[in-house]
């Protein structure tokens, strides 16, 4: 079985939202970890806080940090808002290329008040992914597409999300493997087996919860670090896609308040652990 290296291990931002962004990196840094992700939903909106993005990019060198891709465009697919979407990416494909930064994640639709049909969801998403595409590939940026395993998700499967990939037309697209969403999702070990290309894996998001609920009751707020005693089998997923051959990077991806609210020496210390449990201490 393939071992996960610490040096493919990365962390989001969402970590420790508090944090600013030179203290994020140091967070990383002090831990190791040569790569991070970035957000633009923590309290503020700003996704390199006051920094410039000369000055983003200088403290990322600095602190020797890669620097991943920006989470998220957020409801890419919902058909009517194609052109703010488009607008909104821009942005982002814009400050992605100034700070270096690898791909921006795109997000589907994820409201109980949706009532398109699943065909009009998949076609709005084919649709979105065709416009986005030449905005992506000028600006030399990735569109790593999330879905999104809640009930309520416009698209919840890492399978139509490659078929809607490749009948989109363009290369410059990767999917979010989540393990928390592929644990809520659709998709099993005996269709991944059939059908998905993990070539198509752009990166991998990491969370874990001890709590045990039906997985229906399961929300952000539960996704913690992994430890030994994860319900969502997160390190058993990992493990499965490294045997598959993913040769990417894993980033941890907590929202638990718990998590984000510890002191930085705690959060630090939980952090080695979880580290440790995924890579079995190597």
């Amino acid at each position: 079985m393939p071992c996960l290296s610490k040096s493919r291990i990365a962390l989001n931002r969402i970590v420790c939202p508090r944090l600013s962004l030179e203290e994020f990196f140091g967070l990383c840094a002090s831990l190791g970890l040569g790569s991070a992700e970035l957000r633009n939903d923590l309290p503020g909106g700003k996704i390199i806080d006051d920094c410039s993005p000369d000055e983003a990019r200088g403290l990322a060198d600095r602190y020797g940090i890669e620097l991943l891709t920006v989470n998220a465009l957020q409801q890419f697919n919902l058909g009517p808002l194609l052109k703010e979407k488009m607008a909104e990416l821009q942005l982002l494909v814009e400050l992605a290329g100034e700070i270096n930064c690898r791909a921006v994640v795109l997000c589907p639709n994820n409201d109980a008040r949706d009532n398109r049909d699943p065909g009009q969801m998949y076609a709005d998403t084919v649709a979105a992914l065709e416009a986005f595409g030449p905005l992506l590939e000028a600006g030399g940026t990735a569109g790593y597409v999330e879905p999104l395993g809640f009930s309520q998700s416009s698209l919840a499967s890492l399978l139509t999300t490659q078929r809607a990939i490749s009948e989109s037309g363009f290369s410059c697209y990767r999917m979010v493997f989540d393990t928390f969403h592929h644990f809520l999702g659709p998709d099993t070990r005996e269709s991944l087996e059939r059908g998905l290309d993990v070539r198509l894996i752009g990166i991998v998001h990491a969370s874990g919860t001890a709590i045990d609920l039906p997985a229906a009751d399961y929300q952000d707020g539960h996704r913690g670090l992994v430890f030994a005693d994860d319900r969502l089998k997160s390190k058993e997923q990992i493990e499965y896609l490294l045997d598959r051959g993913y040769e990417g990077t894993v980033a941890f991806e907590p929202f638990a308040a718990r998590v984000q609210a510890l002191p930085l020496s705690e959060l630090t210390a939980e952090l080695e652990r979880s580290i440790a449990c995924l890579t079995g201490g190597s």
